[in-house]
């Protein structure tokens, strides 16, 4: 779409949430409208990206800079953007507000630890539990979930493919993208 409009939605919450789950649903659902879309998503950017950071605070915040620089410098030139990162830091979240503007839409991905570790594949929160990861999000590190998020998805209560709908409907909303079309 050449007159494609940019933006960022960003997708916070726990690990395990449904960040990446629900963003590859929308980014699926843009592409087959025809939009430019690109995905951020927190575990490829910080191997890409930010390669040799830990989860100290500090390289969090550095971390989550370096992924509000890029949507900003994409979005700004009309792509649209998906990140997909815990983000657990109001504070970050904020900056890449302020950065953004109103290209910037938090979408808050909520769902509680015991939730999120009862689907964690890979056994991070057990680990964390037992206090072999240190730093970990919502288990021995805090999470500061959003006080006025664009959108609230409640995943213990919701498919996918529901909060999927309700992301691109605020985006109908706000006409950053066309209606879908009747098939």
């Amino acid at each position: 779409m050449a007159d494609e409009k940019g933006f960022t939605l960003w997708f916070t919450g726990l690990s395990g949430a449904g960040k990446t789950t629900i963003s590859r649903i929308v980014e699926q659902e843009l592409r087959a409208r025809g939009s430019k879309v690109e995905v951020l998503d927190g575990d490829v950017v910080r191997e890409n990206l930010s390669k040799g950071l830990g989860f100290s605070k500090e390289d969090r915040d550095t971390n989550i800079r370096r992924i509000a620089f890029v949507a900003d410098l994409l979005s700004r030139n009309g792509v649209p953007v998906i990140t997909a990162a815990i983000s657990p830091y109001r504070e970050i979240r904020d900056e890449a507000r302020q950065l953004m503007g109103d290209r910037f839409i938090e979408v808050f991905v909520k769902a509680s630890v015991e939730v999120c570790a009862e689907r964690d594949v890979k056994g991070l929160y057990e680990k964390a539990f037992k206090g072999e990861i240190k730093e970990f999000t919502g288990v021995s590190d805090p999470y500061e979930p959003p006080l006025d998020p664009d959108l609230t998805l409640d995943t213990e209560h919701d498919s996918a493919d529901e909060d999927a709908a309700q992301v691109l409907s605020l985006l109908e909303e706000r006409q950053l993208i066309p209606a879908a079309q009747p098939a």
